[in-house]
């Protein structure tokens, strides 16, 4: 039963975003997972309804949505498979970013492609040795005439090794994060390659691998804003990240929420089925209220974005926070209330599991979240 407070139009979008996840996610989201199998021509369907292009407006092939409105379609897709979704948010981060920051020649040479998915899309900050401190990455790029040469290792990035379109944070100068720049590079870029694809515990249907750039050159017109702006930019995208992530964490705790109900409904003990336990009966109510409340501020904090209030970052930081915590959480107890049948693989409940734990590292861990909420408190106090 979808939210009465929703508009018409929001629930038209979350109709449609239940109706692929459920068609087209999740009948094949288990075999993907053990096959470590990347849906391609799964993500064009979803593209044909305008889920390549969540952000990027209408003039440029986009769907315009709001990010209030996204948090409601990653959700709604993670139902049907939280690794899937979750490229999904990730490749609508890179065609924001290239609608929000790039040039019209460089939005006419992209934007159409990404939004249909033809061109697949990841972003590249982290590094062996800057995951969490984005500001201090050591790929550089050398300004050469009207090139730049970029040099330095990417790493776990998805989409990797799939993906035609990669936006690369790299060092211009030595002025820390006003020091880094944004370039798109492509995958046929002489230089480029990649390492083997990661062994995870989830996030199989999808690549994670090395970005590795060994010289490669890309014009000047492949620079994504002025020289120094790359930091600036890619902590707006990770805003945009965050809410994605966290609402992909509520999709699929409430999937697995919706099939404990099930399943203690149809499962008897001391003859009498599980649900009319009391014991039970409040486990499932603290679920329900916990994940309320966190799709609660996820909302909130996708209008704030949306509103481009000062506090964004925080509220950003603190809806990541909450939900992918919650949503782990959810999932693990939802994976307790199956017993045995839980921990096995056709169950569907651990994949969730494995999937949603990855959430409270991405984009950003949970501890660099809190940090970002008390930088933001301190400095209000100041």
């Amino acid at each position: 039963m979808l939210p009465t407070y929703l508009t018409e139009d929001q629930l038209a979008v979350v109709e449609t975003a239940l109706d692929f996840a459920q068609e087209h996610l999740a009948p094949q989201a288990e075999s993907w997972d053990q096959q470590k199998h990347f849906p391609v021509d799964v993500l064009r369907k979803g593209a044909e309804l305008g889920l390549g292009g969540v952000y990027v407006r209408e003039d440029w092939g986009g769907a315009s949505l709001s990010r209030a409105d996204g948090v409601l379609v990653f959700e709604a897709l993670a139902a049907g498979c939280p690794t899937v979704a979750g490229y999904f948010s990730i490749h609508n981060t890179v065609a924001w970013m290239i609608d929000r920051f790039g040039d019209d020649t460089q939005r006419a040479r992209w934007l159409r492609g990404l939004c249909s998915m033809d061109t697949l899309g990841s972003y590249c900050l982290s590094e062996p040795g800057a995951g969490s401190d984005a500001a201090a990455l050591r790929t550089r790029a050398e300004c050469d005439g009207d090139h730049y040469v970029l040099t330095g290792v990417k790493q776990f990035i998805s989409g990797a090794g799939t993906s035609d379109v990669y936006i690369v944070m790299a060092r211009t100068s030595d002025d820390g994060p006003h020091g880094i720049t944004a370039f798109v590079v492509q995958r046929d870029d002489e230089g480029l390659s990649f390492g083997p694809n990661e062994k995870k515990m989830g996030w199989n249907a999808q690549p994670t691998r090395q970005v590795i750039l060994d010289g490669v050159r890309v014009a000047a017109d492949r620079r994504l804003g002025a020289e120094g702006d790359g930091f600036r930019i890619a902590m707006k995208g990770l805003n945009g990240g965050r809410l994605g992530i966290a609402a992909c964490s509520l999709g699929g705790a409430q999937s697995a929420l919706d099939r404990s109900r099930a399943y203690l409904a149809d499962r008897e003990a001391f003859d009498a089925p599980l649900i009319e336990s009391s014991a039970l009966q409040f486990r499932l109510a603290d679920m329900a209220t916990e994940l309320a409340a966190a799709r609660a501020l996820v909302r909130q904090a996708a209008a704030a974005v949306d509103l481009e209030d000062p506090q964004a970052p925080q509220l950003c930081a603190m809806a990541k926070t909450f939900a992918t915590d919650t949503g782990f959480s959810v999932a693990d107890r939802a994976l307790q209330l199956h017993g045995v049948h839980g921990y096995l693989s056709n169950c569907g409940i651990e994949k969730i599991v494995r999937d949603l734990r990855v959430h409270q590292i991405l984009e950003g861990s949970n501890e660099i979240m809190r940090l970002i909420i008390a930088r933001g408190l301190i400095g209000a106090a100041r």
